[in-house]
């Protein structure tokens, strides 16, 4: 979800805040000491209660086992939840204004580790090892974390991808930043080979001749490499365009091509699926610094942006997924239909050079919404049961839904988690972000909600239970 032409035009100043069980930090980029409070940020609408706490409906076999509100001072309405990270018995869980660390080694009783203050937009994040990545999408002053918010015009503008030390979780260090072109909408890790070394693929899009740091065509992603023994070197290594020939001119149903939204890698097999616009695309990443388009697709009919993409276990499907409507719109409905705002699912036949997508069947809830609840298909990630596909998924308002596609062709939900809508009288943003599967919980990170944790109860899904990570970004997709 972006405008690139709307922002939040808020001045935000450091504060750090120490409360019994969680710390709210500030941080600014050293590694050595924390800043003292040199303010308040000011008053921003709190989300009520009673929107949090609002009626749930869902099928028999899911149940909601814990749930945690937004924290102070990102339960703002305007501080959206947004992605999910996870190591051992820790949640990170990104936010418009920074990210929060959440033990979750008891699943059903989560507790805030740390709160972290740092403003950029979007907060897309992943882990690996002592180190955590925070995509930033909002021009700012500087790379602080004290930087004001200025806009795409200013050619000191600065946005990209922050580096931080996670050592101790309870108190995370800012690292380093690294700039990349239009920001960092999403990012996506890919462990390098030697084990030595972690490559981030940047996405993000929406240039503007008017831009200076983010110009058309920018048919590219940013390469960023950060070596783990150094991290404060991080530095963007490439800047591969990906459409030579340009992509979808965005003539039909579909948007213009002026970048990716998102990409899901596959390292075991080198390959990765990106989702750009307009297009999707199969990347081979054998050579993790050069990766290269080997297939293209489109669906000018019924794909207006495409946004994420999941791959099967034995990676010879891949669900893509249509945000019809940027995710602010009310599109699960019947007016809407079944194969616009839903997911797409390709069988990948051939290997390497030979290689192609070719289309299945659509995915869409089932469940129509009111048309105050915003509601598209969105993140997700399988759910590891052995021999099957199957897959757990944010919709938004849509809730949370749980389906299989292990017959690609008959794609059906088998549970679903939902509440009644956020504001039942005007269309307002909220719900599910994301919703992965992680050691024998579902977690949904929720835009005005906070954390869900939910159990499946199901024969068909029981035996991801033996299935543990010791760290999962979904993005980087393990084989189980």
């Amino acid at each position: 979800m972006r405008s690139r032409l709307s922002r939040r035009a808020r001045l935000l100043i450091s504060l750090v805040v120490a409360v019994p069980l969680l710390i709210v930090l500030a941080v600014a980029p050293s590694t050595t000491r924390q800043h003292a409070a040199t303010g308040d940020a000011p008053e921003e609408q709190r989300v009520p209660d009673s929107a949090v706490e609002r009626e749930t409906l869902s099928s028999g076999n899911i149940e909601q086992t814990a749930q945690l509100p937004k924290q102070p001072p990102f339960d703002g309405q305007e501080s959206w939840g947004t992605d999910l990270a996870f190591q051992g018995g820790l949640a990170y869980i990104g936010n418009y204004d920074g990210f929060s660390v959440v033990d979750i080694s008891e699943p059903d009783d989560p507790t805030p580790v740390a709160q972290v203050h740092c403003p950029g937009g979007q907060g897309d994040i992943s882990v690996s090892g002592d180190r955590l990545y925070l995509s930033v999408d909002y021009p700012h002053t500087d790379n602080t974390c004290q930087g004001e918010e200025t806009t795409e015009a200013d050619p000191g503008g600065w946005e990209g991808i922050r580096v931080f030390d996670i050592s101790d979780p309870a108190r995370p260090q800012y690292v380093s930043a690294v700039p990349t072109a239009c920001g960092s909408h999403t990012h996506t890790l890919v462990p390098g080979k030697d084990g030595s070394t972690d490559y981030l693929y940047v996405s993000s899009y929406g240039p503007a001749e008017e831009f200076p740091n983010c110009q058309p065509p920018h048919d590219r992603i940013s390469i960023v490499e950060v070596p783990h023994d150094d991290p404060g070197a991080a530095e963007l290594v490439d800047a591969p365009v990906l459409f030579p020939g340009g992509g979808n001119a965005g003539e039909s149903a579909s948007r213009e091509t002026t970048g990716c939204h998102d990409i899901t890698a596959f390292p075991d097999k080198d390959i990765a699926a990106g989702a750009c616009m307009g297009d999707g695309i199969l990347l081979d990443i054998s050579e993790r610094d050069h990766p290269r388009v080997i297939q293209r697709t489109r669906d000018d009919r019924n794909f207006e942006f495409w946004h994420s993409a999941t791959f099967n276990n034995s990676g010879d499907r891949i669900v893509f997924t249509d945000e019809l409507g940027g995710g602010t719109a009310a599109t699960c409905n019947e007016q809407v239909g079944p194969k616009r705002g839903a997911n797409g699912i390709y069988r990948l036949a051939g290997s390497g050079q030979d290689a192609r997508l070719e289309f299945v069947s659509y995915f869409k809830i089932p469940r129509h919404q009111s048309e105050t609840e915003n509601c598209v298909a969105h993140n997700g990630s399988l759910v590891p049961v052995p021999g099957r596909d199957i897959m757990v998924q944010a919709w938004y308002q849509g809730g949370v839904s749980v389906w299989e596609f292990t017959d690609p062709r008959n794609p059906r939900e088998i549970a679903h988690f939902d509440r009644v809508p956020y504001d039942s009288d005007e269309l307002q943003t909220a719900g599910s972000w994301s919703a992965y599967y992680y050691n024998g919980r579902i977690y949904s990170s929720g835009i005005q909600e906070g954390l869900d944790v939910l159990e499946l109860d199901d024969p068909r899904t029981d035996p991801a239970e033996d299935v543990t990570y010791d760290q999962f970004n979904p993005q980087t997709q393990p084989v189980y």
